[in-house]
């Protein structure tokens, strides 16, 4: 027993020498000893991978516009110190925001790239020029600053998308001449607080009140409860020197309802004003670079003028005035401007999932794993059918909502004050799937990188953290979704009351006879578009028929319009989605339809049919109501691995259509070995 006690002395001298041995080891050339396995070097995936379409032309279909302007803003942050590059990859820039600052220090950071995009001209006209052209331009360099860093986009976002949008539709010419000019210049800086602690998506039922006072011709804001006060206030924190506040507006003891106005929180030299009481949200799984913040307000003054008053105004004397009659439709005529926020989620989501699918596809062309002979060479990571199932679907998924998102753009642009309920309901179907979709992105494309994924270094994983708040923000998904089909419905029962065909929202095709569904799908008929159409059109009719008949069942047990519209959630939940894809193949194959080069059209062609098949293997209900047989189901799976085949030598051509330069991707694009041999450990 005695030898296992050894001295004090004993031990410190053997723990020292073992720690010699470790620490103090022979000088020898880190490379000397290595040398590259015959099957596991790095081959760039262009040498082997030869694009059999123009990449340019399928870009400005997926863009949709301001190609040449979008590349413009990733060089210069390319170029600026500010965005942290660095050189991996035999000096191969990489540029990505340090995620291991603090959050103050990525505040920070995010502040300072901001005052840089400013003084060189990226704000230019993005709220004091109205044309469709200045809105387009802004819609593509918002989406560029999200490729580099979501929370940049989404502080920008607040600023012009939410507070300076507000400003501009929900205010008049007053406040135009007021706030725009300063907003733009970021004179001001501006934030958005609607959502509180106790409503989100629920807008109508906000606790935040303010009261009207005749005598001094001001709103008086208040807080009354700890649930009423303003949580997640993008740039409240740390920043904003202003907010547009929603809260129900009180006049002589009557609720008109929730109105936005112009509250100042903080003075020119960041103090809080007075009866004005702001604390950090605190650090969070994403999005650290903005400063979300809680608001209370302890009777607050504004003037009168500072009611944001184009649907309904207040008179000095507190009469209250509005064109609209109708408190449903003004506070529909209220929040429609609203629906910009989910159109560049949708959009910055889709660019995301292009940014991991461009990662993982390329990656995949250049990892090798196994071999299926014992002196074979290792196998091409995308050359295995089942690494072709989990990537190729979803860049076909991807080009698919790239049209989608364009469409929803065009509509906006051309929005009419009659097409505001259309575009609400397409920008609320299209977010949620979007955003939805770009989370089964990430996380596939994450697997599909191996260990590789999880490096902070190789973007897919920390994006993962940074965009799941997507699902929530500007409307929980679930939510939205529901939306959707109750609009829907009251669309069908306003058919059915009038007697008359159904008119916009694309639902026309309910017009014509029951589509007629071959019984025996070959693989000539599953490619075709006419089929393809004819299936997610059957779905969406006999889906919509089957939610307004199950919700007329409820009410007539006794059950309110809503509560019988809840019980059906299910059915409301399919109906959403199959009118969301119905919406976006008929999209992708117009897209398809106008493109004149043949290999193009050919390689959309497949895209197309690649999307579609996917869609109908990925759910239950065109089985479950008998759109198709089980026989036809296993067809429809066959066909996916047949276009995994027929797409995989044009994956390489696809991603590189996204037109994400190479130093927003990461090292594990190009030559991974290189990026993490032993010579590279001084750049990371």
């Amino acid at each position: 027993m005695g030898s296992l006690f050894n001295s004090g002395a004993d031990r410190a001298a053997r723990r020292a020498t073992i720690l010699a041995s470790h620490l103090i080891q022979p000088e020898l050339a880190a490379t000397s000893l290595l040398s590259a396995s015959n099957c596991l070097h790095y081959n760039a995936p262009e040498l082997t991978n030869p694009a059999s379409f123009n990449t340019i032309h399928l870009r400005q279909i997926l863009d949709g516009h301001h190609v040449e302007t979008r590349d413009w803003l990733f060089k210069l942050m390319e170029e600026s110190p500010l965005f942290c590059p660095k050189r991996r990859c035999q000096g191969k820039v990489f540029v990505a925001p340090d995620y291991n600052a603090t959050k103050e220090q990525q505040r920070e950071m995010t502040m300072r790239r901001i005052e840089f995009l400013l003084n060189n001209g990226v704000f230019e006209g993005w709220l004091t020029d109205f044309s469709a052209e200045a809105t387009l331009r802004k819609f593509g360099l918002l989406e560029s600053l999200g490729v580099y860093d979501h929370s940049l986009a989404i502080k920008v976002g607040v600023h012009f998308i939410l507070w300076g949008s507000a400003i501009k539709f929900f205010g008049t010419k007053n406040h135009h001449e007021r706030w725009l000019g300063d907003t733009e210049k970021y004179k001001v800086l501006g934030c958005f607080a609607m959502t509180e602690l106790g409503h989100g998506s629920n807008v109508r039922g906000v606790e935040t009140i303010a009261t009207y006072d005749s005598s001094t011709r001001e709103f008086i804001i208040n807080t009354p409860s700890e649930s009423a006060q303003k949580y997640w206030i993008g740039g409240a924190a740390n920043h904003a020197t202003h907010t547009v506040v929603f809260a129900q507006l009180h006049i002589n003891g009557r609720n008109e309802g929730v109105h936005a106005f112009i509250a100042q929180i903080r003075d020119s030299n960041g103090n809080i004003c007075p009866n004005i009481r702001i604390a950090d949200c605190g650090h969070k799984i994403g999005l650290n670079g903005v400063d979300n913040g809680r608001i209370w307000f302890d009777n607050v003054r504004v003037p009168r003028e500072n009611l944001l008053n184009s649907v309904a105004d207040v008179l000095p004397d507190g009469q209250y005035v509005s064109s609209i009659k109708d408190p449903d439709q003004r506070f529909a005529a209220f929040l429609s401007p609203l629906t910009v926020g989910r159109l560049t989620i949708t959009a910055e989501a889709v660019y995301i999932s292009k940014v991991a699918l461009a990662i993982a596809t390329r990656y995949a062309l250049s990892r090798r794993a196994f071999s299926v002979t014992p002196s074979g060479p290792e196998v091409l990571l995308l050359d295995y059918p089942s690494h072709q199932r989990r990537l190729i679907p979803l860049l076909a998924k991807v080009c698919a909502q790239s049209c989608a998102t364009n469409f929803l753009k065009t509509l906006y642009i051309q929005r009419t004050p009659e097409a505001n309920k259309a575009m609400h309901i397409y920008s609320s179907a299209l977010k949620a799937t979007a955003s939805w979709q770009n989370m089964i992105t990430l996380q596939e494309c994450r697997e599909a990188c191996g260990g590789q994924g999880l490096k902070t270094e190789n973007r897919i994983g920390i994006l993962k953290g940074e965009y799941d708040v997507q699902c929530t923000f500007e409307g929980d998904n679930k939510v939205l979704m529901q939306q959707v089909s109750k609009a829907l419905l009251a669309e069908y029962l306003a058919v059915q009351k009038k007697k008359k065909p159904f008119k916009g929202l694309g639902l026309e095709h309910m017009n014509g006879p029951l589509p007629v569904i071959p019984a025996d799908l070959t693989s000539s008929t599953l490619r075709s578009s006419k089929f393809q159409t004819d299936l997610f059109c059957l779905r969406e009719r006999d889906l919509l028929k089957q939610f307004a008949e199950e919700v007329s069942y409820y009410q007539a047990q006794g059950e309110s319009k809503e509560k019988a519209f809840l019980l059906s959630y299910q059915l409301a939940e399919e109906l959403a989605r199959a009118f969301t894809e119905r919406t976006t193949l008929q999209v992708f194959l117009e897209a398809e339809m106008n493109v004149l080069q043949a290999p193009l059209k050919e390689v959309m062609g497949l895209l197309r049919s690649m999307y579609a098949m996917t869609c109908i293997d990925e759910v239950a209900t065109f089985f479950r109501y008998g759109y198709l047989s089980v026989d036809n189901g296993a067809a429809v799976r066959k066909e996916v691995a047949a276009l995994c085949t027929d797409l995989r030598p044009h994956a390489l051509a696809i991603v590189s259509s996204f037109g994400i330069p190479d130093s927003y991707l990461s090292p594990i694009a190009f030559d991974w070995i290189e990026a993490n041999s032993w010579s590279n450990l001084s750049s990371e």
